[in-house]
């Protein structure tokens, strides 16, 4: 009758270990597919890149935010920003994407028909000055959005996201997601050129 007992135990605790267990495997299913639709950026079965905004063809939300400490950088204001042709670039020193096309950002620095500006969104300061440390700065501006507000009112998706906007304050272009060579020839540069030449 001991060893019936004795072998029933081992099993019960093992039952309760798979039950305990369950909820976490649950968790971690919902999780990696919910990762996998974010790194896709599927949304309701469209790629987010390709939904147009809705802030296409209107005036830019005011700028007024706080630069980020321990920077030269002016910070980002709506006059950082006015009677030039601009790129405003969200981004986040945790943001892996945003590292893959930091050097672009930093090659269109060099286009003297264009201005880059920054928001750096939901992060720690002197994580933004270690990135931008390491990597370089390809802004002329950047504004600290720590609570995320004027992501918001820039209908962000998710980061990197980069607006172009016409020396009047109009927004001409959105790209959502990093900006390739495909991107820039297909998107950025026309709008570029569509910008300057008047249109």
């Amino acid at each position: 009758m001991s060893e019936n007992i004795d072998d029933k135990a081992p099993r019960q605790g093992a039952g309760r270990y798979v039950l305990a267990l369950l909820p976490l495997v649950v968790f971690a299913g919902i999780a990696l597919t919910a990762g996998k639709m974010l790194y896709d950026q599927d949304f309701n079965g469209k790629n987010i890149a390709d939904i147009p905004s809705a802030l296409i063809g209107t005036k830019a939300p005011t700028l007024a935010l706080a630069p980020l400490g321990g920077s030269q950088t002016p910070a980002l204001t709506t006059d950082a920003i006015s009677g030039k042709l601009t790129l405003v670039n969200v981004f986040a020193s945790w943001c892996i994407p945003c590292r893959d096309e930091h050097p672009i950002l930093k090659e269109l620095a060099k286009d003297q028909r264009l201005t880059i500006v920054g928001i750096n969104y939901k992060d720690r300061e002197e994580n933004a000055l270690r990135f931008l440390g390491e990597l370089g700065n390809p802004y002329s501006a950047i504004g600290i959005d720590p609570d995320g507000k004027a992501a918001i009112d820039w209908g962000v998706y998710g980061i990197p996201e980069s607006y172009l906007v016409a020396a009047d304050g109009t927004i001409l272009y959105k790209k959502v997601g990093p900006f390739d060579e495909q991107s820039l020839e297909q998107g950025l540069f026309p709008a570029i050129e569509k910008a300057l030449a008047g249109g």
